[in-house]
C-alpha cells in the first residue's frame, strides 16, 4: 500500500510513522508538513532512522490511503479533493466524528466545510463497526478519550445494563494529547508536580461521547465527562461511574463485556480486582478493562486505560487500514505494552 501522512511531524503524525515502518504492507511514499516543509524529518525525530520522503507543503499525489493529522477544521477542508484523486482517507482530526454538522459550530467553533461527506464518513472503532469500515474510502478515526470511554461503556448500554442518565465520566490524558505546539499551560513547570482538571462540562470530546452512547443505547443521552492532564507524556485513564439497572449485578456486567469482546485481540478484560494501569497500555494497541460494584453506593465503578497516541489515535488509524484494505487486523499492531 502506498501511504501518506499529513500532519507528519506532530505528535500523533510521528506515532503513525514509528507504527506504519514497522508494517510489512505499508511503503510511506508522502510526508505533508506546512510548518516544516522542505525539513529533514531526521533533523525534527532523530530517533525515526532511515530514509524518509521529504518534508513538503505541496498536495500530495494519488494514494492507497492518507492519513490526516492537522489540527480540527483543516481536513475537511481537503478531504474531498483526496477522495476525488483516489486515495482512501483515514482522518485523525474530529472533522468526520460528528453526523450532525450543527454541532460543529456549537462545540468547535466553525461551519463544518464538507457537511455532505458526514454521512458517508464511518466512525472507526473497529469493535464495533468493523464491516462499514472494511468497506469505507473515508473513516473518522476516534478521539482518545471517546475510544476508553465508549469501550467500557458500549456493550453494557447496548443490553440495557446501565440507566443512562446516571453515567459520569472522569478521565486523565498525558500531555502529548494536547499537541506539539507551544502553550504556557503545558510547559515543563506547569505540567510538573500537578494535576488539574480543564474543559469542565465543555470539552470537545464529549458530543462523541454522547452520540455514540445515544447510538447503543437506542434514546439520547447526556454523560458528565471531566478531563484532567496528568504530568506524565502519554496514556489515559478513564474511571466511570454508573448505576446498573434493577437485578444487574458485577456477574452480569463482566460476562457482557466478555461475550463481547470474545474475539476481540486488543481487547484485555483483567482478573477481578486487578486494575487497569496507564503502564499497561504505554505504547500499544490495547484496552485494559476493569469493573466492580459498589454495593453499599449501588454504582458500578469502571476502569479503562489504553495509550492516548496509538489506540488512541494512531494504532487505531492502522488497524482500521488494515481492514479498509483486507490486511490481517493485527498486522503491525501485535506488540504489547513496554510494561508487564
Amino acid at each position: 500500500m502506498k501511504v501518506g501522512v499529513i500532519g507528519a511531524t506532530g505528535y500523533t503524525g510521528r506515532e503513525l510513522l514509528r507504527l506504519l515502518r514497522g508494517h510489512p504492507e505499508a511503503e510511506t511514499v508522502f510526508l505533508g508538513s506546512g510548518a516544516n516543509a522542505g525539513r529533514d524529518l531526521r533533523d525534527i525525530y532523530p530517533g525515526l532512522t532511515g530514509d524518509w520522503p521529504p518534508l513538503t507543503a505541496a498536495e500530495p499525489p494519488p494514494l492507497d490511503v492518507l492519513f490526516c493529522a492537522l489540527p480540527s477544521g483543516k481536513a475537511a477542508e481537503r478531504a474531498a479533493r483526496f477522495l476525488a484523486a483516489g486515495s482512501k482517507v483515514i482522518d485523525l482530526s474530529a472533522d468526520f466524528r460528528l453526523r450532525d454538522p450543527g454541532e460543529y459550530e456549537i462545540w468547535y467553533g466553525f461551519a463544518h466545510p464538507a457537511p455532505g461527506l458526514l454521512a458517508e464518513a464511518v466512525y472507526g472503532l473497529p469493535e464495533f463497526y468493523r464491516p462499514e469500515i472494511a468497506a469505507a474510502r473515508l473513516v473518522a478515526n476516534p478521539g482518545c478519550y471517546p475510544t476508553a470511554a465508549l469501550m467500557a461503556l458500549r456493550p453494557l448500554l447496548r443490553v440495557g445494563l446501565l440507566e443512562p442518565a446516571s453515567i459520569i465520566i472522569d478521565a486523565a490524558s498525558g500531555v502529548s494529547g494536547a499537541g506539539r505546539a507551544l502553550a504556557a499551560d503545558y510547559l515543563f513547570p506547569e505540567i510538573n508536580e500537578n494535576f488539574k482538571p480543564y474543559g469542565v462540562a465543555s470539552h470537545r470530546h464529549t458530543p462523541e461521547i454522547e452520540q455514540e452512547l445515544s447510538l447503543a443505547a437506542g434514546r439520547e443521552l447526556k454523560v458528565s465527562f471531566t478531563p484532567h492532564l496528568l504530568p506524565v507524556s502519554r496514556g489515559i485513564l478513564a474511571t466511570i461511574y454508573a448505576r446498573p439497572r434493577p437485578g444487574a449485578g458485577e456477574a452480569d456486567l463482566r460476562q457482557c463485556w466478555e461475550e463481547a469482546y470474545a474475539d476481540e485481540y486488543f481487547v484485555v478484560i483483567l482478573p477481578p480486582d486487578v486494575w487497569p494501569q496507564t503502564k499497561f497500555a504505554a505504547a500499544c494497541n490495547f484496552v485494559f478493562l476493569q469493573l466492580k460494584l459498589d454495593k453499599r453506593t449501588g454504582r458500578v465503578v469502571i476502569v479503562a486505560a489504553i495509550d492516548n497516541l496509538v489506540r488512541g489515535a494512531a494504532g487505531q488509524a492502522v488497524q482500521n487500514m488494515n481492514l479498509m484494505f483486507g490486511c490481517p487486523e493485527r498486522l503491525g499492531l501485535e506488540h504489547r505494552g513496554l510494561w508487564p
